[in-house]
């Protein structure tokens, strides 16, 4: 199927949308017990729960209207129906917070394999977007390599140290934000290694 181009805007409301919604949801009934099939559940945990459908919807819509996701997107959409699958079953929403340490942590070992090959695994995800030589993919993905080592520690440490409320709000918003700084910083400073694209007519 042919990728389309929708509005920007509405990609990025069906991509950031879910995770807002999971922090309002949660803001909500964060300090409410719900009981279910005789099973005593935190708001938290239904939260978690409730964004898991949400997730796959938006997902949904925007492969409806793209014809394409994301192999970054599948990943992360199984690893929310995983965990969520096991915050449920075990009733522990340590869980859903490790999703974020593995998703991460994932990510850097998956890059950190291809720079043991001399290869960048970033460049063959982004090139069409991001069209640069070799040797800036290279710089591009050690340091990418850094920092999702490093949000695989700090979300490691926030979840095991701060109350759960101080984690989510840091995960709806402080590690998007750093990581959005992060790649903008990066593509500004490699901007000598791109490659400039022939216009068409």
């Amino acid at each position: 199927m042919t990728t389309k181009q929708i509005n920007p805007i509405l990609k990025q409301v069906l991509e950031l949308g879910p995770t807002l919604v999971f922090f309002l949801i949660y803001l909500r009934i964060k300090d409410d017990m719900f009981t279910v099939a005789g099973t005593e559940y935190s708001g938290f945990i239904i939260a978690a729960l409730v964004f898991v459908p949400i997730l796959l919807v938006a997902m949904g819509i925007l492969w409806a209207l793209t014809g394409k996701l994301s192999r970054m997107q599948l990943f992360t959409a199984f690893m929310v129906i995983f965990f969520g699958g096991l915050t449920a079953y075990f009733n522990d929403e340590r869980f859903f917070k490790m999703k974020t340490t593995i998703v991460y942590g994932v990510m850097a070992g998956l890059l950190g394999i291809g720079l043991l090959r001399g290869r960048s695994y970033l460049q063959y995800v982004m090139e069409e977007f991001l069209p640069m030589r070799p040797e800036g993919w290279m710089i591009f993905t050690r340091r990418l390599t850094v920092m999702f080592a490093a949000l695989a520690v700090a979300n490691e440490l926030i979840w095991r140290t701060q109350s759960t409320e101080t984690w989510v709000k840091l995960e709806t918003f402080a590690f998007p934000a750093v990581l959005f700084v992060f790649l903008w910083v990066q593509i500004a400073g490699l901007q000598r290694y791109l490659i400039d694209q022939p216009n068409e007519d």
